[in-house]
């Protein structure tokens, strides 16, 4: 499943908020009164000794106390000055582990690299390989999710295995084929299109008549993530997909890159000195391409994918999430470049 779901994109750091103790409306409450570190309870109480020289002093007390809790955590921020805001920093570019987020249609989700790896194979298998309408992509997103949360399983409910969990005893094929992501998802779309008015159903509809599940209901609850990954994977939702990664951690090959590029999609990228490259007859098609790439950089080692004026480069902090402008870029819009690392 995804790490997380958000109607807005524009993110504030809710992890950090939380580790470190802020509430929902943006304050720091110490414990469960609200009352702030340094502030004692006590010096807000009324004291009936009728004197009132006591009282005010007591008073004058408090106000002091209360003064210096609030000025002292300020003058210990002041003293680790930056070094501090850079820690804050190094902390949020590590937080967590690496991930890819998509963002379509005014959601946005975040899936681990093998997730959406396996979202991107299913998507091109079916509307580039095939060439059936985006609307199956989303069909098959939305299965794939409830039966594997997008992993290539190999166990399931008695012989279910791989992305689908599909039987070898109900006819899907081998184990072998059915653990092999672009024969799965090749072997779902078959069944999907021998449907008999699939394509007028609902989401839901559709996935339960090809996996006939004894939980018919539940592919409904993952449409929108499924429609998600469909718009960013064909290119539609533009720089719809990026992820925060570690440093590569071996030489890429150019060459294995364009060969499973054409076995996921039958297109054909070239392979350079570090690097591939893919002109696509439409922008949408470079995109997808880039988002298919920028989907297997964790086990490629890629470092970074350019369409026209506009790159995505690999970082493990929150640069990662972004598109940037392009130190080189590839002089169209309709022509994408992938960096494969080649300096280990």
């Amino acid at each position: 499943m995804p790490f997380r779901r958000n109607r807005d994109t524009h993110h504030s750091d809710r992890e950090i908020h939380r580790l470190y103790g802020e509430d929902a409306h943006g304050t720091f409450a110490e414990n469960g009164r609200g009352d702030f570190a340094g502030h004692d309870p006590e010096d807000d109480r009324e004291w009936a000794f009728g004197d009132e020289l006591f009282d005010q002093e007591h008073r004058s007390r408090g106000a002091v106390r209360r003064t210096l809790g609030c000025l002292i955590p300020l003058v210990l921020l002041a003293g680790v000055g930056g070094a501090g805001y850079l820690a804050y920093q190094h902390v949020l570019d590590n937080w967590g582990s690496p991930s890819c987020k998509f963002v379509a249609n005014g959601y946005d989700y975040q899936w681990a690299p093998d997730q959406a790896r396996s979202a991107s194979t299913i998507v091109m298998v079916g509307v580039d390989k095939k060439g059936v309408p985006a609307r199956a992509a989303v069909v098959a997103a939305t299965t794939a999710i409830q039966e594997s949360k997008l992993r290539n399983l190999q166990y399931g409910d008695l012989d279910s295995l791989g992305l689908f969990q599909q039987r070898a005893s109900q006819g899907w094929g081998t184990t072998a084929q059915i653990l092999d992501p672009v024969y799965a998802s090749s072997s779902f779309y078959n069944a999907l299109l021998k449907v008999d008015g699939w394509q007028s159903m609902s989401i839901g509809a559709a996935a339960q008549a090809v996996q006939r599940s004894g939980f018919p209901d539940a592919y409904a609850e993952h449409q929108t993530q499924g429609e998600v990954i469909a718009a960013v994977m064909t290119g539609t939702a533009h720089e719809g997909i990026a992820c925060r990664l570690d440093p590569a951690k071996a030489n890429g090959s150019p060459t294995q890159i364009v060969q499973q590029l054409s076995d996921e999609s039958g297109l054909t990228a070239q392979a350079g000195t570090g690097t591939v490259t893919y002109r696509g007859q439409s922008v949408d098609g470079a995109q997808a391409v880039a988002a298919w790439a920028i989907a297997h950089a964790n086990d490629d080692n890629i470092t970074a994918v350019t369409v026209g004026n506009r790159t995505w480069e690999r970082h493990r902090g929150r640069d990662g999430w972004k598109w940037h402008p392009a130190k080189q870029p590839t002089g169209s819009p309709t022509l994408m470049r992938v960096d494969v690392e080649t300096g280990k």
